[in-house]
């Protein structure tokens, strides 16, 4: 379960403050998508999650998230994810194994919101122009960090007339690639009261484990 939670973890902490380099464009596009994200009293994506090396994938598997301000549920690859605000609980179905640790910033799996989280203080941006994306047109926005994080670059392709991610490529610099394309999203919905909350009675025949 650790060693799949390295793969696909995306590494956020900084030590020092470094200079982002940002243009104008760039930057006014993901504020756009950010705001409407954080305005959303919820949202759910369903995902396709693919990763292999050099920018070709060899393997996919389907996901879904949910998401608040200041909550999240993620699940991908066999793991499932809850952020209840203060705890974050890592569930392996297959290892049967649940990891609980206090937040730090640095938790969250990759996901189609993640970038939205980071991108003013972590990465230098750049607008890289239009590029068609299954049918439609999106603006390609390219990310790199500003302090070195394991991440090579990330190219985000956003449909501005909607405001909404519909692509995210990510490279590592051990040059192994991961992507995000958004099959389906939902906004504002009347989610059940327990969707963000960790139920240990559910669990009953695994390992918990409090860091």
């Amino acid at each position: 379960m650790k060693k799949l939670l390295r793969l696909i973890c995306i590494i956020t902490s900084t030590a020092f403050i470094y200079a982002q380099k940002a243009d104008a464009k760039s930057t006014q596009i993901l504020d756009a998508v950010a705001k409407k994200y954080n305005a959303n009293k919820n949202t759910f994506f369903k995902f396709s999650y693919g990763s292999g090396q050099k920018g070709k994938i060899t393997k996919t598997e389907t996901g879904t998230f949910y998401t608040t301000p200041t909550q999240h549920r993620l699940k991908i690859m066999g793991i499932e994810q809850i952020f209840d605000g203060n705890k974050v609980y890592n569930i392996s179905s297959e290892d049967q194994e649940v990891t609980i640790a206090k937040a730090n910033g640095s938790e969250m799996m990759f996901s189609p919101t993640n970038y939205l989280n980071s991108y003013k203080k972590e990465y230098n941006t750049t607008y890289a122009g239009k590029k068609t994306i299954e049918g439609k047109s999106t603006e390609q926005i390219k990310l790199t960090p500003i302090k070195s994080n394991g991440i090579k670059e990330v190219n985000i392709y956003i449909d501005t007339k909607q405001n909404q991610i519909l692509r995210i490529d990510q490279t590592s610099t051990d040059n192994s690639f991961a992507r995000i394309s958004i099959q389906e999203y939902k906004a504002n919905q009347n989610l059940s009261a327990d969707t963000f909350t960790f139920k240990k009675a559910n669990y009953k025949n695994y390992i918990i484990t409090e860091l």
